[in-house]
């Protein structure tokens, strides 16, 4: 991505000082689940390109029976598209198993974007996961902590510069954004939207450019009181 004059003198003046992890930050992520809290049905709305997705989730049974099938590409899936949907999930790991960012956060990295009464912005850079991690160098993490409810309202997690995470795959630009619900009265912050947004190519001519929205809605408790 080129940068005009005047905003690479910006990003190279105006560098943040980078400090440990604020408390109240801290506190926020200490049970923070990256796919919301525990007990909660809901409906996913995935779309990408020229395909969709509806889908209900229900925490209840086996893990291969939690997921449904709504619709595929704007109707009701055929059998086959049901029964190979109901493989794929028997064999990939639940809802309940989503990996969480924060586990993977350089806590004295933290730049401090800014700071008001009502939001605290933060970036962090990210640890190398194992030795295989050919990513988290590239990456940072923002987070935006919501004050008064103390619960974070958005995460992105962004590359910094182009990369290659494999052999002859390069990624020019990475970018997922998750958001989150505010709290109220009869339910607690509830993950509301994910966007990604991936441009690279594979062995140097495939283009694995990739544009998806997941919209998470109709959020009901099943779980114990």
């Amino acid at each position: 991505m080129r940068l005009s004059l005047a905003l690479v003198f910006v990003l190279v003046t105006c560098r943040l000082t980078a400090g440990p992890l604020p408390a109240e930050l801290a506190a926020a992520l200490k049970d923070f689940r990256t796919e919301g809290p525990r007990g909660w049905s809901f409906t996913q709305t995935s779309s990408a390109s020229d395909h969709s997705r509806v889908e209900r989730f229900t925490p209840t049974g086996r893990e291969s029976i939690q997921w449904a099938l709504v619709q595929q590409d704007g109707r009701a899936p055929t059998e086959e598209e049901a029964g190979k949907y109901r493989e794929l999930k028997a064999r990939r790991s639940s809802n309940e198993n989503a990996p969480n960012v924060k586990d993977q956060i350089n806590p004295d990295s933290c730049e401090v974007l800014s700071e008001s009464a009502e939001l605290g912005v933060y970036r962090f850079q990210l640890k190398t996961g194992d030795k295989d991690d050919q990513s988290a160098a590239f990456m940072r993490v923002t987070y935006t902590l919501h004050r008064p409810s103390r619960t974070i309202e958005r995460i992105e997690l962004a590359s910094t510069e182009p990369f290659s995470p494999v052999l002859m795959v390069k990624i020019q630009e990475a970018r997922t954004v998750m958001t989150y619900t505010r709290p109220e009265a009869d339910r607690p912050s509830l993950l509301k939207e994910v966007t990604v947004k991936v441009r690279g190519r594979a062995m140097w001519v495939r283009s694995i450019d990739q544009d998806m929205t997941v919209t998470y809605s109709d959020y009901v408790y099943a779980g114990k009181k």
